[in-house]
């Protein structure tokens, strides 16, 4: 379990972007009692940890019950994960399902299928953990999961309203910032990118916390809405419009950005930055860490 964290202060914080796309706004003042972070995200040995000493199955294990998924192929009905494959040349990028992959037999100890293994992988965020999974290592370990302003709060970095975690200028090509994509996304990634990396192998932020941009989006307790600032108060409020009432599931808040956000694609490797995750569904660029109230 990672005994490392960083106090972050009681503030009045500017949370919020009105530059980039419209679920980030409107720019808002919130006030956040201090707490303390984790300094990086939960690595796969700590898993590995609370599953030894719990038995713990992730929702990724576990069979799957056909009445909850009417109408899925019956190849899809297996106990797996969403993984990203690379693609093979230049695709639209309008279709994601392009590089995600139903793939039977991922999980967090599988994280790229059912032959892969985390046996190298051991400081690599955990991923494939739905939000279930990630809240019961929280409460395994006597913590919690943080609120989206806490952790947006805790990314600036002290920082009012800067576009990034390290301000508001651009990463150079000399300065490694971040482990978003570097290269042409999906298919061709810079040499060192194009999946996970280590916690800490890029810059802590002004707090002291490691990969608040890029690497894994993170679990927040939050329930999506359409801005930060109305909506997403329920459970219900969060269903994706779009999916007809039978496979309609809630979904929470994820920040951070990923190993996968391309500048031109998904330029979310920012504080403000905010995406509706699903809570049964783990992928291969979602993990989380934990804060610890007072």
């Amino acid at each position: 379990m990672p005994d490392e964290f960083s106090w972050i202060p009681a503030q009045s914080a500017q949370l919020g972007s009105a530059a980039h796309y419209p679920e980030e706004g409107p720019v808002r003042e919130v006030t956040v009692d201090g707490f303390w972070m984790h300094t990086r995200q939960v690595v796969n040995e700590d898993f590995a940890a609370f599953v030894e000493a719990t038995g713990y199955v992730t929702v990724a294990e576990r069979p799957i019950d056909p009445a909850d998924y009417p109408g899925a192929p019956a190849e899809n009905l297996q106990p797996g994960s969403m993984v990203f494959q690379r693609t093979p040349g230049p695709v639209d990028l309008r279709h994601l399902s392009q590089w995600w992959t139903w793939t039977p037999g991922a999980s967090w100890r599988h994280p790229v299928g059912p032959l892969s293994s985390i046996a190298k992988r051991a400081r690599h965020p955990v991923v494939h953990v739905a939000y279930e999974d990630a809240d019961a290592y929280a409460q395994w370990a006597g913590l919690a999961l943080p609120t989206e302003a806490e952790w947006e709060t805790a990314a600036r970095g002290g920082l009012t309203g800067a576009t990034y975690t390290w301000g508001d200028e651009p990463e150079q090509p000399s300065e490694p910032l971040a482990n978003y994509w570097h290269g042409e996304f999906p298919w061709r990634p810079q040499p060192g990118y194009g999946r996970t990396a280590p916690v800490g192998s890029f810059p802590a932020n002004g707090y002291g916390l490691f990969d608040m941009a890029g690497n894994v989006w993170e679990w927040t307790t939050d329930w999506y809405g359409d801005t930060p600032a109305g909506g997403g108060c329920c459970e219900a409020d969060s269903h994706d419009p779009r999916q007809p009432h039978p496979n309609q599931v809630p979904r929470r808040v994820v920040k951070g950005g990923s190993f996968l956000c391309a500048d031109a694609y998904c330029l979310r490797y920012r504080p403000a930055a905010r995406r509706p995750q699903p809570v049964d569904t783990g992928m291969s660029h979602v993990g989380f860490r934990c804060v610890r109230r007072p």
